[in-house]
């Protein structure tokens, strides 16, 4: 083999090597979620609530669409998500068991992308059962699909965007509990951010509005989907996750 081959070589060995401990960890933490009744747990409890939200409101005025399921959902979200990723990191500061994770050939990054697709894809099974809403929805009349779609487009970044603010929580401290409070004040903060335009000055409304969470995710529950409030929702997961990987490379 060529000597300049070689290098070459071992960097894809190592690539494969951090590609298998990333996806062994994935798979780990994506089991516990299932082979323990957590998401079972959580996945009734979001259900029964989304339902009583929706369908109170659905019988009342008779209006055969999604729109009060979808205007529901981010506060539903906003508490779901931060309280799957509460354990990812805290619990295994806590136990000690980092510091074992942290000698595979595994980058921080690494560990932090497979424990926040393990609890988004949590996220988007446990929105599955609400296609139950849609069905029951359409016995009723005609539904328009355009808001549909775009809702649960807009609520798989949602979902991805608390996730990722889950994670920075769990990563920030080794007690479940406080990771779930920071992540439900982080979450329920730009959620609700929206309600209290109305209280600030004008110079502040232009920036309040763009960083509150149900602003964007409007759009996609009347069927517009937008590049701007797609780009978003992308850098809220994206800079919470950097700032989760910066707090654990620190520590390391």
């Amino acid at each position: 083999m060529s000597t300049d081959l070689v290098p070459v070589a071992s960097e894809t060995r190592r690539r494969y090597r951090r590609f298998q401990a990333a996806w062994a960890l994935f798979r780990r933490e994506l089991s516990a979620y299932f082979q323990t009744p957590i998401a079972y747990v959580f996945g009734v409890v979001f259900l029964a609530l989304t339902a009583v939200l929706f369908f109170s409101v659905f019988f009342l005025f008779e209006q055969v669409e999604m729109r009060q399921f979808f205007r529901n959902l981010p506060i539903l979200l906003a508490v779901l998500m931060p309280a799957l990723s509460m354990r990812l990191i805290a619990e295994e500061r806590r136990r000690g068991t980092y510091e074992v994770l942290a000698t595979l050939p595994l980058r921080t990054a690494d560990i932090i992308g497979a424990k926040f697709l393990a609890v988004w894809i949590t996220g988007l099974f446990l929105l599955l059962p609400t296609v139950f809403f849609i069905i029951t929805v359409r016995s009723f009349g005609v539904l328009d699909p355009g808001p549909v779609l775009g809702g649960y487009f807009g609520a798989a970044l949602l979902a991805a965007a608390f996730a990722a603010m889950g994670v920075f929580a769990s990563s920030a401290s080794r007690n479940e509990t406080v990771a779930l409070i920071l992540g439900l004040v982080i979450a329920l903060f730009l959620t609700i951010l929206d309600s209290f335009l109305v209280l600030m000055p004008p110079f502040i409304l232009p920036v309040a509005q763009y960083i509150s969470i149900s602003y964007h995710f409007a759009g996609f529950s009347r069927g517009i989907v937008d590049s701007r409030s797609i780009i978003y929702l992308v850098s809220v997961t994206a800079f919470f996750l950097v700032l989760a990987d910066r707090r654990l490379s620190r520590q390391r």
